[in-house]
């Protein structure tokens, strides 16, 4: 009736499947700290440089914007230039956790980390 140990033969190589796919996945995590983008508003006066997991590394402002009378521009121009790098993080980080996945047959658009 069991015909062998057929079953757990395939449940040991799911598990050892599932080990390694933690292990890349733990991997490119880790990559995703050293991925960077850039996020710009205003032609590229402003600048926010991130990494793919979202974190804000740094900004950079063009010193012509600075004036009295433009502060509510400058500050959009920042926020807008974070959000644009946050962005192209979420992207980078999708990218990366795509190419570890890869032939999993998981559906389109899911997004991992779960």
């Amino acid at each position: 009736m069991l015909k062998g140990l057929g079953g757990l033969g395939d449940m040991a190589k799911i598990m050892k499947q599932a080990q390694e796919m933690q292990s890349k996945m733990t991997e490119a995590q880790d990559r995703l700290e050293t991925v960077m983008v850039e996020g710009e508003a205003g032609a590229g006066l402003v600048k926010a440089t991130a990494n793919a997991k979202g974190t804000l590394t740094g900004i950079n402002i063009d010193p012509s914007i600075f004036n009295g009378d433009d502060k509510e521009v400058v500050e959009d121009l920042i926020l807008a230039a974070i959000k644009d790098a946050q962005a192209k993080a979420a992207d980078a980080a999708q990218a990366e956790m795509a190419s570890v996945t890869e032939g999993m047959g998981l559906p389109p658009g899911m997004k991992l980390p779960f």
